[in-house]
Protein backbone atom coordinates (compact mmCIF):
# COMPACT_ATOMS: atom_id res chain seq x y z
CA UNK A 1 0.00 0.00 0.00
CA UNK A 2 2.88 2.39 0.83
CA UNK A 3 4.35 1.98 -2.67
CA UNK A 4 0.96 2.59 -4.29
CA UNK A 5 0.40 5.77 -2.29
CA UNK A 6 3.90 7.10 -3.02
CA UNK A 7 3.56 6.30 -6.72
CA UNK A 8 0.15 7.95 -6.95
CA UNK A 9 1.41 11.06 -5.14
CA UNK A 10 4.52 11.29 -7.29
CA UNK A 11 2.57 10.92 -10.54
CA UNK A 12 -0.06 13.47 -9.46
CA UNK A 13 2.66 15.97 -8.58
CA UNK A 14 4.22 15.30 -11.98
CA UNK A 15 0.91 16.02 -13.73
CA UNK A 16 0.72 19.32 -11.85
CA UNK A 17 3.85 20.35 -13.79
CA UNK A 18 3.39 18.43 -17.05
CA UNK A 19 0.06 19.98 -18.05
CA UNK A 20 1.04 23.60 -17.25
CA UNK A 21 4.41 22.99 -18.95
CA UNK A 22 2.62 21.99 -22.15
CA UNK A 23 0.14 24.87 -21.78
CA UNK A 24 3.01 27.35 -21.68
CA UNK A 25 3.58 26.54 -25.35
CA UNK A 26 -0.07 26.09 -26.33
CA UNK A 27 -1.08 29.45 -24.79
CA UNK A 28 2.23 31.25 -25.29
CA UNK A 29 0.85 34.79 -25.71
CA UNK A 30 -1.37 34.56 -22.64
CA UNK A 31 1.57 33.47 -20.48
CA UNK A 32 3.80 36.21 -21.90
CA UNK A 33 1.12 38.80 -21.04
CA UNK A 34 0.89 37.45 -17.49
CA UNK A 35 4.65 37.60 -17.04
CA UNK A 36 4.84 41.11 -18.49
CA UNK A 37 2.00 42.23 -16.20
CA UNK A 38 4.28 41.24 -13.31
CA UNK A 39 7.27 43.06 -14.86
CA UNK A 40 9.29 39.89 -15.39
CA UNK A 41 12.34 40.53 -17.56
CA UNK A 42 13.17 38.26 -20.51
CA UNK A 43 9.64 36.82 -20.45
CA UNK A 44 9.92 34.76 -23.67
CA UNK A 45 13.21 33.18 -22.62
CA UNK A 46 12.05 32.46 -19.08
CA UNK A 47 8.75 31.06 -20.31
CA UNK A 48 10.47 28.70 -22.75
CA UNK A 49 12.96 27.52 -20.13
CA UNK A 50 10.21 27.03 -17.55
CA UNK A 51 8.04 25.09 -20.01
CA UNK A 52 10.83 22.75 -21.09
CA UNK A 53 11.95 22.28 -17.49
CA UNK A 54 8.42 21.52 -16.25
CA UNK A 55 7.81 18.96 -18.99
CA UNK A 56 11.20 17.29 -18.55
CA UNK A 57 10.94 17.24 -14.76
CA UNK A 58 7.42 15.81 -14.91
CA UNK A 59 8.56 13.00 -17.21
CA UNK A 60 11.43 12.20 -14.82
CA UNK A 61 9.05 12.13 -11.84
CA UNK A 62 6.62 9.84 -13.67
CA UNK A 63 9.54 7.53 -14.57
CA UNK A 64 10.79 7.76 -10.96
CA UNK A 65 14.25 8.88 -12.13
CA UNK A 66 16.38 11.35 -10.16
CA UNK A 67 13.26 11.95 -8.09
CA UNK A 68 14.84 13.58 -5.06
CA UNK A 69 16.79 16.19 -7.03
CA UNK A 70 13.99 16.86 -9.52
CA UNK A 71 11.56 17.40 -6.64
CA UNK A 72 13.97 19.88 -5.02
CA UNK A 73 14.44 21.76 -8.30
CA UNK A 74 10.69 21.92 -8.83
CA UNK A 75 10.28 23.18 -5.26
CA UNK A 76 12.66 26.00 -6.13
CA UNK A 77 10.64 26.79 -9.25
CA UNK A 78 7.45 26.88 -7.20
CA UNK A 79 9.00 29.41 -4.82
CA UNK A 80 10.12 31.66 -7.68
CA UNK A 81 6.71 31.48 -9.36
CA UNK A 82 4.92 32.03 -6.06
CA UNK A 83 6.80 35.21 -5.19
CA UNK A 84 6.88 36.65 -8.71
CA UNK A 85 3.43 35.75 -10.07
CA UNK A 86 1.18 35.26 -7.04
CA UNK A 87 2.10 38.50 -5.28
CA UNK A 88 -1.20 38.93 -3.44
CA UNK A 89 0.30 41.74 -1.35
CA UNK A 90 0.14 43.97 -4.46
CA UNK A 91 -3.62 43.56 -5.00
CA UNK A 92 -6.94 44.41 -3.43
CA UNK A 93 -10.32 42.72 -3.23
CA UNK A 94 -11.15 39.65 -5.26
CA UNK A 95 -7.85 39.65 -7.14
CA UNK A 96 -5.97 39.69 -3.82
CA UNK A 97 -8.05 36.77 -2.52
CA UNK A 98 -7.46 34.80 -5.72
CA UNK A 99 -3.69 35.37 -5.67
CA UNK A 100 -3.50 34.55 -1.95
CA UNK A 101 -5.34 31.29 -2.59
CA UNK A 102 -2.87 30.41 -5.36
CA UNK A 103 0.06 31.39 -3.13
CA UNK A 104 -1.12 29.14 -0.28
CA UNK A 105 -1.95 26.28 -2.67
CA UNK A 106 1.56 26.50 -4.06
CA UNK A 107 2.98 26.31 -0.53
CA UNK A 108 1.17 22.96 -0.25
CA UNK A 109 2.71 21.81 -3.55
CA UNK A 110 6.10 23.03 -2.27
CA UNK A 111 5.63 20.98 0.93
CA UNK A 112 4.69 17.89 -1.06
CA UNK A 113 7.80 18.26 -3.20
CA UNK A 114 9.97 18.55 -0.09
CA UNK A 115 8.41 15.38 1.36
CA UNK A 116 8.88 13.55 -1.94
CA UNK A 117 12.50 14.67 -2.14
CA UNK A 118 13.25 13.65 1.43
CA UNK A 119 11.56 10.29 1.03
CA UNK A 120 13.25 9.44 -2.27
CA UNK A 121 16.73 10.65 -1.33
CA UNK A 122 19.26 7.84 -1.71
CA UNK A 123 20.17 6.07 1.53
CA UNK A 124 23.84 6.97 1.26
CA UNK A 125 22.92 10.67 1.31
CA UNK A 126 20.58 10.18 4.25
CA UNK A 127 23.29 8.31 6.14
CA UNK A 128 25.91 11.04 5.52
CA UNK A 129 23.44 13.69 6.60
CA UNK A 130 23.04 12.12 10.07
CA UNK A 131 26.76 12.27 10.92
Amino acid sequence: MNTLLLTAGRVLLALYFLIPGIMKFVSWDMHIQLMEKHDMPFAPVLLGVAGVFQIGAAVLLIANRFTWIVALLLAGLVLVINVSLHDFWNYLGLEKAHEMQNFIKNLGIFAGLLVLSGHSMPEYLKANRKK
